[in-house]
């Protein structure tokens, strides 16, 4: 599937420094160290709607690390799913009347623009279930030939039974794990499954789904065997990080970690498991149920600059839940206005001190507040005539579009 267009990345003076972040598994700071190309999986949308401020602050979040990394010397091969065929999304089409394979393709075709306007880096491969049938049929025929899977009238399961150290990301208790497991898409009430937390790897063919041939019979893939066949697959094993929001942690990625270590008999199969907090409106949670939710698309076709959405997201930390405001964005809409300005100043004062801060931020489980303080403070300083540097202005910019990927004007 087609990824969206890149952004141009300018080479900065020095170099950056390894990435500390946040270990879901181990509930502590963890110190990436990737060999020259660091491997990063982050699990996508279901394309039955637009993307919301979530998605887009989850996204900005893996572009930071992505922009990290590279800062510090290496490669980054990032891989991201897209769900473009699930029960939501059929859902979804059906209560319309559209065809859902035409309402994922464009609803595909405005992520790609909202994530290009926000100058989220691309992943290097970017995959749809549709067209991962094949190899998501071979990673389930590997976990039933390692004993891990058992049939149920024509559908296929995952026995948690057989899941070594299951609990390892999340860290749940099984109560916990059952509650979460029917809040998330789960089946724990349905009879015959040999524990009510086995979960579905393939759906056999229903009437009136959409579904292909396979030596599993007719049918679809469930929802967490795409992630982990995909990572597998183009990644390999012991990957840098696997992410997503923190509504994944359980289900999702636990059973993910579950079925890569059965399949291979190895693991684990992410170094980390990072995950970021939930984004509300006004004081409350955003999201589809509510009706609450605030799209990218929105925001843009309301003329709102790309560049002042990703300042305000910049403004929070990725382990904080916070919420969306309208002063947010004229806070963020300001700070725009006074960077642009900074940056086409003829002098300011040595901008290398402000790049190594800012760098000692990111790398700071990345501290994006901090990193924005910085540049505010250098900016300050250039708007009130301090300083002889004529190529600071040019450094302070590139440290904003490299770094914060925040494009600013040129001089």
């Amino acid at each position: 599937m087609r990824s969206w267009s890149a952004p141009d990345i300018v080479r900065l003076p020095g170099s950056g420094h390894p990435l500390h972040i946040h270990d879901t598994a181990s509930g502590s700071l963890y110190t990436t160290d990737p060999e020259a190309t660091a491997r990063m999986y982050i699990c996508g949308i279901t394309p039955y709607d637009a993307a919301h401020m979530g998605h887009a602050f989850t996204y900005l979040v893996f572009d930071m690390v992505n922009r990290v990394w590279r800062d510090a010397g290496h490669d980054v091969d990032y891989v991201q799913n897209i769900t473009d065929i699930d029960d939501p999304l059929l859902e979804r089409a059906a209560a319309t009347g559209e065809e859902w394979r035409a309402l994922a393709e464009r609803e595909i075709e405005v992520f790609r623009q909202d994530m290009a306007a926000l100058r989220i880096l691309p992943p290097r491969a970017y995959l749809g279930v549709v067209e991962s049938i094949e190899l998501i049929v071979e990673f389930i025929e590997r976990l039933r030939a390692s004993g891990a899977a058992y049939e149920l009238d024509g559908d296929i399961y995952f026995s948690a039974a057989a899941a070594a150290r299951f609990g390892e990301v999340s860290g749940l208790g099984r109560d916990t794990m059952l509650e979460l497991f029917g809040e998330r898409g789960g089946d724990p009430e349905r009879w015959g499954k040999k524990d009510p937390i086995d979960w579905l790897l393939w759906r056999a063919q229903r009437p009136g789904e959409p579904a292909w041939d396979s030596p599993l019979g007719p049918g679809r893939p469930g929802w967490h065997v795409e992630c982990s066949a995909i990572s597998l697959h183009e990644l390999g094993m012991g990957i840098d990080i696997n992410g997503g929001g923190d509504d994944l942690v359980f289900p999702h990625h636990e059973m993910g970690a579950a079925e890569v270590r059965s399949a291979t008999g190895t693991g684990p199969h992410a170094k980390s498991y990072v995950h970021v907090a939930m984004v509300g409106l006004d004081g409350e949670k955003m999201s589809k149920s509510r009706g609450n939710l605030v799209f990218v698309s929105g925001l843009r076709a309301e003329g709102v600059d790309p560049m002042a959405v990703r300042l305000a997201m910049l403004s929070h930390h990725y382990r904080e839940s916070w919420s969306w405001t309208a002063a947010q964005l004229h806070g963020a809409e300001e700070r725009l206005a006074r960077w642009r300005r900074a940056a086409t100043t003829e002098y300011g004062p040595d901008a290398m001190p402000m790049l190594n801060r800012v760098r000692a931020a990111l790398a700071n489980d990345l501290d994006t507040a901090a990193a924005l303080s910085e540049i505010d403070a250098w900016a300050a300083a250039a708007l009130a005539g301090e300083g002889d540097d004529a190529a600071a202005p040019a450094l302070m910019r590139d440290t904003a579009d490299t770094l914060l990927g925040v494009e600013l004007p040129k001089r």
